[in-house]
């Protein structure tokens, strides 16, 4: 490692290299391309941001692109590499689509940028329109490229890659390993080592994967009000319909549920203030589509719900890894009925999660057959509460009620005997009456 991050690597905190850190470090510092396949949160973005930006000249033009799914990630790996890139006298610049086209252009022939870190779609279009130079190129980075190689975007991919030198160094990494990655070689004319490490690496905390009942969309809404009143309770849930979404945030709103979305039609600055209340615990529900959350690192997450539960093993992992990052650990809730959870368990046969029953009781989530218990239990007791220990003011307060309670029933009982003087008048009156009537 570079001498000033090895400084750097210390103060931070850092005690030692992940496997993917340690895997790719070598031969990514050589020059060969690699693809390192690692899980989620294992420290990716280091991976290649260590072994990289050592070989990367000062005030040379652009030499290192980085290609991100999504804005957030973009920025995300922006700031990731900026932290490091300064200690070199670098300087990295993100080029996303939703920000301002004219001001990036601007931006980017003010500062000349070595590095870059870009979405697909923005880079392509600066490219058509002859913004960036790119002849200058050494390095690309194709990160979760499992998703960039899928599709239509393995298209744009191609044609970025091949406006860069021919002897540019590639790397990919992903957290799964895709059918595509098999013609990696051939498709961009290279060598390309695969550094697979998901079998040796340990960095990911204990997560638990929960089944929880929630039959309808109703129901998944107010389940998720349910949650957010359980103790420390803040997750990232994912929708696979937007409308669903839209449905799920209004109720949640007018539920009074501190709760806020993040989709990709968003502005930019909007997405990054949602993600900045979310990160500082201000949001406790943040709703999401796997597009716009691909990839994020939101530090010491609780729990992801899927309110819509994925389609593919793939989704699942990648949903799933925004939680139990670097050691922490994790809650997955998926919401549904029997038949959603007897889909996912044959969608995941392949892999290792555990799949277990969840209800709340108490305002806790736990194991179903507990929940049942203490259900249970509660119902079995008296319902009539004990009386509150007596207290000064207390007393005042029954004394006080007392005399009023008195006095009213004081007033009742004279009107009483009022209305039975009139009542006894009223029979004698009668009485003599009907007497004098018979003497007659």
């Amino acid at each position: 490692m570079e001498a000033k991050f090895e400084q750097h690597f210390q103060a931070a905190g850092f005690a030692a290299l992940t496997a993917i850190q340690s895997g790719v470090m070598a031969p990514l510092s050589a020059g060969d391309s690699v693809l390192g396949i690692a899980p989620t949160g294992s420290g990716k973005t280091l991976a290649f941001t260590w072994p990289l930006l050592p070989r990367v000249t000062p005030n040379a033009g652009l030499q290192l692109l980085v290609l991100e799914p999504s804005q957030e990630l973009a920025m995300q790996t922006t700031k990731v590499m900026r932290e490091w890139a300064q200690l070199l006298g670098l300087k990295v610049q993100s080029l996303t689509g939703g920000a301002n086209l004219k001001r990036q252009v601007e931006r980017y022939k003010k500062t000349k940028p070595e590095v870059v870190v870009g979405t697909p779609g923005r880079i392509l279009h600066l490219l058509d329109e002859r913004n960036l130079n790119m002849s200058t190129v050494k390095m690309l980075v194709v990160d979760e490229a499992d998703d960039l190689l899928a599709d239509d975007t393995q298209a744009v991919v191609e044609d970025i890659e091949r406006t860069t030198p021919l002897d540019t160094q590639l790397a990919f990494f992903s957290a799964t390993k895709g059918k595509v990655f098999d013609q990696l070689s051939d498709m961009f004319g290279r060598h390309i080592e695969t550094i697979d490490v998901r079998a040796q690496d340990h960095s990911q905390g204990e997560v638990k994967h929960g089944l929880v009942v929630a039959r309808t969309m109703s129901q998944k809404a107010a389940m998720l009000e349910r949650l957010s009143k359980t103790k420390n309770f803040r997750a990232l849930v994912f929708f696979t319909s937007i409308k669903t979404l839209h449905y799920t945030a209004s109720r949640l709103k007018h539920a009074g549920v501190s709760s806020a979305t993040l989709g990709g039609k968003q502005r930019q600055t909007e997405r990054e203030a949602v993600m900045r209340g979310f990160r500082k615990h201000q949001i406790k529900l943040l709703l999401t589509t796997d597009v716009a959350a691909r990839g994020l690192d939101i530090p010491k997450l609780p729990a992801v719900v899927n309110f819509e539960l994925p389609t593919t093993a793939n989704l699942y992992i990648h949903r799933v890894g925004r939680t139990g990052r670097q050691g922490e650990p994790g809650l997955v809730i998926n919401l549904g009925d029997d038949h959603d959870f007897r889909d996912l368990k044959r969608l995941l046969a392949k892999t290792e999660y555990d799949l277990v029953p969840m209800a709340i009781a108490e305002r806790e989530l736990m194991d179903a057959a507990a929940a049942k218990a203490v259900n249970a239990k509660r119902q079995a007791e008296p319902t009539t509460a004990p009386a509150p220990a007596a207290t000064p003011e207390a007393g005042r307060v029954k004394t006080a009620a007392k005399r009023v309670l008195t006095k009213a029933k004081k007033k009742v009982r004279k009107k009483q005997r009022k209305n039975k003087g009139i009542r006894l008048k009223h029979r004698r009156k009668a009485e003599a009456a009907a007497k004098k009537t018979a003497t007659k």
